[in-house]
């Protein structure tokens, strides 16, 4: 796929994406949610790739949705850009809200992402605003710029949080200030977002890269990657789990598993030679057969 609305490079094992709209403030669209989710999909896909770095082109990390249809910008059905005949309003008028219409595009994005093998920072480099800030709950690290605004404004532009982050934002900073900052729907700045825990850290614009690179180089030159790739889905999905007991038999298994694999042989081996190790396992040929374990019949 020929990108428009999104650059996609790789360097060294780290991916690195940018949100390519500048004039627009890299504004959320329709081309941007298909280009994004086969972005991931070659992230997955290629072996190379190591970590991922999301970041914004200019002086924007995302500014939201793309407000060029005005008052029909949130009234899917019934904007410029929906595929004719592409309706979930049924003939007698009410709606079948399990068409495929009906689905939120932020959303797909956010599950795209939890879904990741791989590692990602987010590289937050100005306004972060209703989708803009709630596609990066989904990224395992969000490193901001001092000149970062954050704003879950969704009640002010008369919607409701959207891209699945009444499920990922409480769980990051907590019931309490999920709905203080969703409620109000104001604009914060980066030092408040790092208070809250939304960012880990808050760097000088200058250094925003360079932090996040050195992040991703380190997950890249120093761990295994089926390693990591099992870690982020062990962790992420935890989240929901009703009680360890669900840990200790996912954590059973994965211990079981790479215990007898040729990474955990490399990894002791290295340490013990001190010498870096040169892990031989690949995420694409290399996860354990149980993976993934939440689609098992009763899993959840």
């Amino acid at each position: 796929m020929d990108y428009e609305t999104i650059r996609y490079a790789v360097t060294g094992g780290i991916a690195t994406l940018t949100l390519d709209r500048p004039e627009r403030l890299n504004a959320f669209n329709a081309a941007m949610i298909r280009e994004m989710l086969d972005a991931f999909d070659r992230i997955d896909a290629d072996d190379a790739v190591r970590a991922v770095i999301v970041t914004g082109a200019g002086r924007a990390f995302c500014a939201g949705a793309d407000l060029g249809e005005g008052g029909k910008t949130f009234d899917y059905d019934n904007r410029s850009d929906r595929p004719r005949g592409d309706s979930p309003v049924r003939a007698d008028g009410t709606t079948d809200y399990a068409h495929p219409a009906v689905r939120d595009g932020g959303g797909r994005v956010s599950l795209r992402i939890f879904q990741c093998l791989k590692p990602v920072i987010a590289a937050i480099n100005g306004p972060a605003v209703g989708v803009g800030i709630t596609m990066a709950l989904p990224m395992d690290i969000r490193i901001a710029s001092e000149d970062a605004k954050f704003g879950f404004v969704f009640t002010r532009r008369g919607i409701v949080p959207e891209a699945c982050s009444s499920w990922f934002l409480p769980r990051i900073v907590g019931i309490s200030k999920a709905l203080e900052w969703c409620f109000s729907g104001r604009v914060f700045g980066a030092d408040e977002a790092l208070a809250g825990g939304l960012v880990s850290r808050v760097v000088p614009p200058g250094a925003l890269i360079e932090t996040a690179t050195a992040l991703a180089r380190e997950i890249a030159d120093t761990t295994a990657p089926v390693s990591a790739a099992m870690t982020r889905q062990m962790l992420w999905r935890m989240l929901g789990a009703a009680h360890p007991m669900e840990a200790h038999r996912i954590d059973s298994r994965a211990i079981w598993s790479r215990g007898r694999a040729g990474d955990a042989r490399e990894g002791v081996t290295s340490f013990l030679e001190k010498r870096p190790a040169v892990f031989p396992d690949r995420v694409s040929t290399d996860l354990p057969d149980f993976f993934p374990w939440w689609d098992e019949p009763g899993y959840e």
